[in-house]
């Protein structure tokens, strides 16, 4: 059986919704990152970057949530183009790496500088947050013309934005206003909502309870490289 390790980031989110849309039987293995349960040996053996989503297949070890997309749906052979289908394969994975490599990290910086890291902060916060629009905003550009990021084929490029898109206005900071930039973005969102396993996966998130609190001890696990400065 699958094991899959998460919790109730954007990330693990996407694995959540493909394993629903699937109906695959897993075991699930929640890891509390604010209590520094990813850098446990018996996970760090899982996945050597200490990050969730992971997941093992047998003797099959899979971590970042992309990969673990790809490799899910090539197994069941739903959600992603064939082999053999070259030119929409090629789209399906040039969309799902640009997710990969701009979406999520910019969004993800975006959220750090914007809601945690101290002042002075409106270099870093600038930069992230352009960074993050001028990615979001390609997105709407293209599902201007889509009705899913694959045309009209619902994929896991979609989940994959889906667990980000979940949290723009926060990531941001733009509240409701957020959709009337980005009303293109909200019109995917909102048909990936309707689907019965969005709604299983949101509730998959509701029976598991992480720490919320962002005390010293889950600063210490968040974000480590801060120790640096207190050395200096």
């Amino acid at each position: 059986m699958l094991k899959f390790f998460f919790n109730a980031a954007p990330n693990p989110m996407k694995i959540t919704l493909l394993l629903e849309e699937l109906g695959l039987p897993f075991e699930a293995v929640p890891v509390d990152t604010r209590k520094g349960e990813q850098f446990a040996p018996a996970f760090l053996a899982v996945n050597p970057n200490a990050k969730v989503p992971a997941i093992t297949d047998g003797d099959v070890t899979v971590f970042d949530s992309n990969a673990i997309l790809l490799y899910l749906a090539d197994r069941e052979q739903k959600f992603v183009p064939a082999m053999a289908q070259a030119k929409e394969r090629g789209a399906a994975l040039s969309w799902l790496l640009f997710i990969a490599s701009g979406i999520g990290p910019f969004s993800g910086q975006s959220v750090h500088f914007r809601h945690a890291a101290p002042e002075p902060k409106e270099y870093a916060l600038n930069r992230y947050d352009f960074e993050a629009h001028r990615h979001w905003s390609v997105l709407e550009k293209h599902l201007a013309q889509n009705t899913y990021m694959l045309g009209e084929h619902y994929s896991i490029v979609d989940m994959a934005l889906w667990g980000w898109a979940r949290m723009l206005p926060y990531v941001l900071g733009t509240g409701e206003a957020t959709w009337t930039q980005y009303p293109h973005i909200k019109r995917l969102l909102d048909l990936v909502n309707a689907r019965p396993a969005a709604q299983r996966a949101e509730a998959f998130k509701t029976k598991y309870t992480f720490k919320t609190e962002m005390d010293a001890d889950a600063k210490k696990f968040m974000f480590p490289q801060n120790e640096r400065l207190n050395k200096a």
